[in-house]
Parts: structure tokens; C-alpha cells; sequence
């Protein structure tokens, strides 16, 4: 049987390109909502690539109703009662199938696109440096972006860039050095230091930097982290008076960690704020809305149809020749580069679904005290890819339980909430207002042992008051 292009064309076994990796990885980072928001500008700008109004299974290419999921793909291939059922669905309007509202949206939220308060930051980024790159520098650019870590700066050796790239390492530090001029300043830096001083070259250009910030970030950085300012005086043959004027200027003009600067507070990253997922990217629910039964695995892949290479612009480009053919071919590689991307990236995501969903059964079902202890690590050795690919899959997903609660797909590697669960229990049942040590105790008689440290730290992240403030609390209601 004939194969066309298209999003449910089966994955070839013929090695992968670095642009088809390079391309995978950007799109597997990206939300649902993203990646239909990449693919609208792809049909918008590319004429290879087009959407015809038909909805196919991005698992088996059936040919799908209107609406619902497909007919075969999403129902039990056993009798088991115990079989979890994984299929890809394609959709544009985030609703469950079974007519149950996923989310609400929000009508307060940023109308400006390219806001850092709408965007991640790689995107946030990329948006900003990506008029400033040469062709051969945006593969560079969309892996050091995906790469960095939740304080903004670069997660991996560039010595690694350069092997999957085949570049040398002048051409990644031109790339980064743009990525740092970007907004928030220092970001994609290896470390504070770099950080910093990536910040205090940029100021430096439009306003007056006082004398010896350059020199102690530079030079003296580790007697300045530590506020030696005696020392540190001495090293710069300056008084120490000056020194302190240089740390007021650092505390009040630089940001050591950059995504913190939009993302996050000063001191900590952005894990406190309450968060509100507006789609999920997995729904998970019970087959036919009935507990008991199956579970239904639901990965959502955007959709405006099914894409496919444009047979009218594949006829044209054959009556082409000369230079216009050749950029015609780069559309049409471009767009069939696309189309395989996207449905490896629903490949991964199938994958390290069905692995959660094993691994996790019990916390899906019965709620955080079941969450078993999991690593990235280990779902990528089992599944042979390397952990930075998981790690991609998981950022910034979402996940709909049955009970319609949407978490963010790293719970799932959250080892403290299980334990910060049964904290919650023992102090709902305490007979007196334990103190944090009292905890720890009671913890390790459940095989739980814990610092009396990440007792208080997990107490808070509960809202759990201290015991001498719940006391007064019992006392006021009593």
C-alpha cells in the first residue's frame, strides 16, 4: 500500500537527522497549546505545508468522525480489567469527549503574545534574539534554549552543542552571547559570575557602572559572593566604603539568577505561586466516565486538520528549475521535516505516558500518599533516550486526573508529596499540637525518615502553622 506524507505516516527506521533531532526536541518542549500556535504559523508562512479538513488518528491513519476520539485507538484491546488504554488524539479545542468542560479559561490574561508574563522563557527568548541569528545559528540557539534550568541559565557542557551540531565552540559562545544580551539580561550564562558580568557589559554601553564592579565580578568573585568587603578591598587597592557601593549597585541593578526576574523572586524560583493550567496536554479519566473501569490515557496533539505536503506546490515545484526551485525545496523539506517531528514527538509522549501511568496507577487513582519515588532518570533508561529528552516532554506539561484536578506532569517525579501527604494527615488527626521534631518522630514510625529540617520545609509548603500557632489556634476555636 502507498504511504502519502502525513501525520499519521508510520515513524521510518532510517537514522535521524540533526535537524530532524534539533526540531523533535524543540517541538517535544513545547505545551499543546504552543505547538498549535507553531503550526498555525507554519501554515501561514510555508505553502509545501497544508491542513485538509479531515480528521485522521495520528496512531493507526483512520479516518476520524467530526468529532470523539478514534474508535479503535481509544477502546480496550483485551478483556483485562486492568488494562490502561494510551492512544494520541487529535484536537483543536481542548473539551473532553465526553461533552465535561477540560478548563475554564481565563479572560484576565496578557492580550500582548510576546509578554513575559504569556510566554515560557525559551520562547520569551526566542521571540527576541531570533531576528539577530544567521540560519546556521537557530539549531544552536533552540538547544541551548531548551536547555536551560529553572534559574535561566545554560544546563549543559557546550562541548555537548558542539558534538550534536558539529561546530566548534567559537561558533556556540557567538550565539550565546547574543541569547545573554536578550531580556532578562544574563540569561543562557553557565553561572552567576557570567550572569553578572553579561549584565554589567550591556549597562555599560548606555550608562556610567561604578568603578570596581567589573573588577570584582571578574577578578575577586569569590571574596565577593562572600561580603569580605575587607578583603575584597584590599585585593583592588580601594577602601572599603567604595566595595559597599559596589555591592548596592550589583543588589540593586544586577540579577545574579535571570529567569527570576519574571519567573521567580530574587531568592527563589517561581515555585511558590499558585498556578492556573487553562488546557491539559493528557486527560486521564475512566472509560466511559465509570470508576472501575479502564483508564483511559488521552494525548492531546493539536490539530487544524491533517497536515500534509501540498500536491498542487509538489506539481509546481516539478516545472521549477534554477534557483527558484531550490528555494522551493527548502519549503517542501521544511515541510515534511514538520510533519515527521510532530508525530515523533507523539511517539515520546506515548511512550513516557504508558510508563507513568504504570508506574503511577495508584496515585492516579487513589491521590498523593500512592505517589511511588520516580526519577527522570530512570523512565529514560527504560525507555533508552537520554534524561534530557524526558525531562522536554515533561516541562511545562500539564495533566487531567480523573477527578478533573489538572497537575503539572513533574508531579509525577515529585518524591516529597507523598510524604508531605502524610504530614498532612498526622497533624489533621494530632491529639496535641506537635512540634517539628515530634514529626520527624512520627514519620520514621511510618518508615519515613526525614531531616526535623525538611520537616518544617514540608509543613510549609502544606500551609501547616508551627506547633506553638496551631496550638493558639485550637485554643481560639475550642
Amino acid at each position: 500500500m502507498k504511504l502519502s506524507h502525513s501525520q499519521g505516516q508510520l515513524q521510518t527506521q532510517s537514522p535521524l537527522t540533526s535537524a530532524h533531532i534539533a526540531q523533535t526536541m524543540t517541538l517535544l518542549y513545547m505545551t499543546s497549546a504552543e505547538l498549535l500556535q507553531t503550526i498555525d504559523v507554519e501554515l501561514s508562512k510555508n505553502p509545501a505545508l497544508e491542513a485538509i479538513p479531515e480528521r485522521r488518528c495520528p496512531m493507526c491513519n483512520r479516518k476520524l468522525p467530526a468529532t470523539g476520539p478514534c474508535p479503535v485507538c481509544s477502546q480496550p484491546k483485551t478483556m483485562d480489567p486492568d488494562e490502561t488504554i494510551i492512544f494520541v488524539s487529535p484536537r483543536d479545542d481542548f473539551y473532553s469527549y465526553n461533552g465535561t468542560s477540560s478548563t475554564s479559561f481565563d479572560t484576565d490574561r496578557p492580550e500582548e503574545p510576546f509578554s513575559s508574563e504569556n510566554l515560557d522563557l525559551p520562547t520569551y527568548v526566542l521571540t527576541q534574539v531570533a531576528p539577530e541569528l544567521e540560519k546556521d545559528e537557530r539549531a544552536l540557539a533552540a538547544m541551548i534554549l531548551t536547555n536551560l534550568n529553572e534559574d535561566g541559565f545554560l544546563a549543559i557542557d557546550i562541548r555537548e552543542i558542539c558534538r550534536f551540531h558539529h561546530v566548534t565552540p567559537e561558533k556556540v559562545e557567538v550565539v550565546l552571547k547574543k541569547i545573554m544580551r536578550c531580556d532578562p539580561l544574563g540569561v543562557g550564562a553557565r553561572n552567576v559570575q557570567e550572569a553578572l558580568l553579561a549584565q554589567v557589559e550591556f549597562l555599560s554601553e548606555s550608562t556610567q557602572v561604578p568603578e570596581f564592579v567589573r573588577r570584582a565580578i571578574v577578578d575577586e568573585f569569590d571574596l565577593l559572593s562572600k561580603h569580605q568587603y575587607g578583603d575584597l578591598a584590599k585585593k583592588l587597592g580601594t577602601t572599603t566604603q567604595k566595595i559597599k557601593l559596589v555591592s548596592h549597585y550589583i543588589s540593586d541593578n544586577l540579577n545574579p539568577f535571570p529567569a527570576r526576574a519574571n519567573w521567580g523572586t530574587f531568592r527563589q524560583p517561581n515555585d511558590n505561586t499558585p498556578e492556573v493550567f487553562h488546557q491539559p496536554d493528557v486527560m486521564i479519566y475512566y472509560l466511559n466516565n465509570k470508576p472501575g473501569n479502564p483508564l483511559v490515557i488521552e494525548i492531546i496533539t493539536p490539530s487544524r486538520g491533517t497536515l500534509r505536503l501540498s500536491p498542487l506546490f509538489k506539481k509546481a515545484l516539478k516545472e521549477q528549475d534554477g534557483e527558484q526551485a531550490e528555494e522551493w525545496k527548502k519549503d517542501l523539506d521544511k515541510a515534511t521535516l514538520l510533519i515527521k517531528c510532530i508525530q515523533q514527538r507523539n511517539n515520546t509522549m506515548r511512550q513516557l505516558m504508558e510508563q507513568l501511568a504504570a508506574i503511577q496507577k495508584s496515585y492516579i487513582i487513589h491521590g498523593d500518599v500512592h505517589l511511588q519515588s520516580l526519577t527522570r532518570a530512570e523512565i529514560a533508561d527504560t525507555l533508552s533516550v537520554h534524561e534530557s529528552t524526558i525531562s522536554r516532554a515533561v516541562a511545562n506539561k500539564t495533566v487531567q486526573l480523573p477527578n478533573k484536578k489538572i497537575i503539572p506532569m513533574a508531579t509525577f517525579f515529585d518524591r516529597s508529596l507523598a510524604v508531605r501527604a502524610i504530614l498532612r494527615s498526622i497533624v489533621e488527626n494530632e491529639n496535641h499540637a506537635m512540634n517539628d521534631t515530634e514529626l520527624c518522630a512520627s514519620l520514621e514510625e511510618r518508615g519515613i525518615n526525614v531531616a526535623r529540617r525538611t520537616v518544617a520545609k514540608y509543613r510549609s509548603m502544606e500551609g501547616i502553622l508551627p506547633a506553638h500557632l496551631r496550638k493558639l489556634e485550637k485554643f481560639a476555636t475550642a
